[in-house]
């Protein structure tokens, strides 16, 4: 009898028991229903020829196995053999089944209405899902009775349950629901159904997450829903993190690809999948889109933060739509390509892509152009991307761009960047001396820049931004001015030194901030590279009170004190690069002297020697050790003779000779390391030994030259020898010889190694090493007048060339 009335008519195949069949109805069901074969409530009865009745695909699947498996045609039920396969239709059997089932849908229906209430036990809803989905899977026109039977809002109620498999089942039933059917999408989709439905894509099951994305997609499939879909706030994001996700399945990854694929119908829907790093639909749009489309879609292409990779792919993809939507005569165009091309062209190898698809001519042209024809919030546009895109590793000396194929180093565009920047706003200044920052970067460019700049006698112009109020624009003027001085150190020394306040400026932005920064880096780099014998520059310095802010500094970085930045190495290079200054005016500056002796700076050079990693540091520090020991002869304390009394004047036998002690053995005199800079009284000459053997010939260079002091004329050479040996610093400087890295070092070496084989002992012991004789007769062929001078006096104290003027002697 009438039994659970939601079961599938998949009976199975357990028990034939009629019982079986009829407790799982409303009302009974007869044995003549079920197919022998499949065990199931026939759809299509037929009746073969021995007059048995049977589902038409399950007797004609048997008749197949016979025929394949060579087996005689018999009767599945009798056995019995068949003469034919032939098949007749049981229509009245047919119609009568369907009735039946016409009458138990009709109940059951109203069960389920009774039992798609959130109170109804478990299994009871279960039952009225099944129910729904099955029924909804057979026939087309069964959804427009769940419809019409308003059952669409109560299955939707479900998935407010507590119990996920009521859930998971919703959402599948859902799905069977609204397919293929718009109006029961549109009755689906109502009020905050949509919502409901989007949040199951947080859940952290699976399976539910994968049913809501089967569900939203078959909900996208209407243009209609689209909008509503993408407006639930993070719909869209976690679609596309799913379509990218390595955890989700296979078929979940799809349906969600699928599901942003309809949802792309939407504008948007598409702003959405680009800010959340779905980035191929609105490239499409701009390639393929309506004008109107292009536009918008170009405007917010220029609003979104994209990665560098991203902006590779955007440059390949449409750079060539967003140069040529630049140079069209709509100004609502070009003002969305260029703030497009200016997010795009902030990475260097995107930079290299916009270039080789012609982007210079046209953003010369729009720079150049009268206000009229581009404002000048626009040409600040067109400034910056020329900024990003110079600093790409391009060919920018040759690329035409001007109106007569100049390129973009000629004179011509550089004396048109020149009076742009004199002559419009700070943004616009500060953009364009960016341009001539990246530039002048490049060695390539750089002479080109150079030879602009001085034609047009610009350089005073630059260096008064040096003091500009905007920090950018500052920043941008001094590391261009950084970059020049190497090339044109004197005429920027000059310009420094008028009587406009720049080198105030200048010296004002390396002293304000006691954390080293860029900018702070940049302006000492500046007169760091200044020339060292512009005196009248480095008096200015002294009378500023520079060097005592610049001491002060080098010694607080040594201490560890300022927080440390990227910039604390430049900063420190430049620091003790200007420092350096002061020790090349020594001889003609009293107050320089003074300043080296109050802040001891023949010590600080020696500390700063051991700064192991900064090779420029090492090497200026040893130059200026150079130059305060070449001092120290003029400022070491000879000694007082007393004069011998009456009678030893008349009677020389009867005088004594006073004995002198504590005497420099180089300098004769009374030294000491701060007050006559005597690299003998502290710790200098071992360290500059140890750096003959450094890897950067210029610090190697540097150091022999700091050690040759000691030899030089004007002290006592034979202690300088022997000073030499005692810190075990003959052979680092012989290997330097043998080593010959440069020209420079090489004669350097050559003459060093001359005055110590002045020495017999040092001479004899050379004598014997072939190698040595080998480099000196070397530079004695082929060195220049001067090194083969000193190389034949060399040669002559180990006996290798005959010393003539012992053997006829002057007269």
């Amino acid at each position: 009898m009438a039994g659970n009335w939601d079961e599938s008519h998949e009976i199975g195949s357990q028990s034939d028991d009629s019982f079986q069949y009829e407790r799982l109805h409303i009302e009974p069901i007869y044995d003549a229903f079920i197919c022998p074969l499949s065990k199931k409530i026939m759809t299509d009865p037929v009746t073969i020829e021995n007059g048995q009745t049977f589902e038409r695909d399950a007797i004609q699947n048997w008749f197949n196995e016979c025929k394949e498996s060579n087996r005689k045609l018999v009767c599945p039920m009798t056995l019995k053999e068949l003469k034919t396969t032939d098949m007749n239709p049981s229509i009245a059997l047919r119609n009568t089944i369907e009735e039946w089932s016409a009458r138990n849908e009709a109940v059951q229906f109203d069960m389920a209405r009774v039992s798609l209430n959130l109170s109804c036990p478990e299994t009871e809803i279960l039952r009225a899902l099944r129910f729904v989905q099955r029924i909804c899977q057979q026939s087309v026109s069964n959804k427009h009775i769940i419809r019409n039977s308003e059952l669409i809002p109560m299955i939707v109620d479900m998935l407010k349950s507590s119990s996920r498999r009521v859930r998971c089942r919703t959402l599948k039933t859902l799905r069977v629901v609204v397919e293929d059917d718009d109006d029961n999408k549109e009755i689906m989709a109502e009020g905050d159904n949509v919502r409901t439905v989007v949040k199951f894509l947080s859940h952290e099951k699976s399976k539910e997450r994968e049913d809501a994305v089967s569900l939203l997609f078959e909900l996208s499939k209407l243009e209609s829903l689209c909008d509503k879909i993408g407006s639930v706030n993070g719909a869209i994001l976690m679609l596309v993190g799913m379509t990218s996700s390595k955890s989700e399945n296979l078929l979940t990854v799809e349906m969600a690809d699928k599901t942003l694929e309809n949802l792309e119908k939407n504008e948007n829907n598409v702003r959405q999948m680009a800010e959340n790093g779905r980035l191929q639909p609105l490239l499409t749009l701009i390639l393929e889109g309506s004008p109107e489309t292009k536009l918008s879609m170009a405007s917010y292409l220029g609003e979104l933060a994209l990665s560098n990779d991203v902006k590779v792919l955007v440059a390949r993809t449409v750079g060539p739509s967003l140069i040529n939507l630049m140079k069209s005569g709509n100004m609502e165009s070009r003002e969305a390509a260029l703030k497009a091309l200016n997010q795009v062209s902030s990475c260097d190898p995107s930079a290299k892509i916009l270039v080789d698809e012609g982007i210079l001519s046209p953003l010369v042209q729009h720079l150049f152009s009268g206000q009229n024809q581009l404002p000048m919030r626009l040409k600040e546009i067109s400034a910056t991307i020329l900024a990003n895109i110079v600093t790409s590793d391009c060919d920018f000396d040759s690329i035409p761009v001007g109106p007569n194929n100049q390129t973009f180093v000629s004179e011509y565009i550089i004396h048109n960047l020149l009076h742009l920047i004199s002559n419009t706003g700070p943004a616009i200044e500060g953009k364009l001396l960016q341009v001539l920052v990246g530039l002048t970067s490049s060695p390539a460019t750089l002479t080109g820049v150079v030879s602009a700049i001085k034609s047009s006698g610009a350089i005073n112009g630059l260096v008064q931004f040096v003091e500009a109020p905007q920090q950018d624009l500052r920043l941008a003027s001094i590391k261009l001015l950084q970059n020049l001085s190497p090339n044109m150190g004197q005429e920027l020394a000059s310009s420094l030194r008028g009587t406009a306040g720049q080198l105030s400026g200048l010296i004002k932005v390396i002293a304000e901030n006691i954390a080293s920064t860029e900018e702070q880096a940049a302006a000492v780099g500046i007169l760091a590279d200044l020339p060292e014998e512009d005196i009248g520059l480095t008096r200015q310095l002294l009378d500023e009170g520079a060097f005592e802010m610049m001491i002060s500094r080098i010694r607080m970085i040594r201490q560890g004190e300022p927080r440390r930045s990227r910039f604390v190495t430049p900063y420190l290079e430049g620091l003790v690069g200007v420092l350096s200054r002061i020790t090349f005016v020594l001889p003609n500056e009293p107050k320089a002297v003074s300043l080296c002796r109050d802040h001891d700076l023949t010590g600080l050079f020696t500390e700063l020697l051991q700064q192991s990693g900064l090779d420029k540091v090492q090497m200026v520090s040893a130059y200026a050790l150079e130059n305060l020991s070449q001092e120290s002869k003029n400022l070491t304390k000879l000694p007082e003779i007393p004069e011998p009394g009456f009678c030893g004047s008349i009677f020389p036998c009867f005088s004594t000779q006073p004995v002198m002690t504590g005497l420099c053995r180089v300098h004769r005199g009374s030294c000491s390391q701060r007050d006559t800079f005597c690299l003998l009284e502290g710790p200098a000459l071992p360290r500059l030994v140890a750096l003959l053997d450094h890897a950067d010939v210029k610090v190697v260079e540097a150091s022999l030259a700091a050690l040759s002091t000691l030899l030089d004329d004007g002290v006592n050479i034979e202690g300088g020898v022997a000073v030499l040996c005692e810190v075990e610093g003959i052979k680092p400087v012989l290997d330097v010889l043998l080593e010959k890295q440069t020209e420079n070092l090489g004669r350097r070496a050559v003459w060093v190694v001359e005055r110590l084989l002045r020495t017999d002992d040092i001479a004899y012991e050379v004598s014997g090493d072939p190698n040595v004789s080998t480099a000196l007769v070397d530079a004695f062929h082929n060195g220049d007048y001067s090194t083969r001078q000193i190389a034949e006096r060399a040669l002559r104290h180990i006996d290798k060339i005959p010393n003539f003027s012992e053997i006829f002697p002057n007269t």
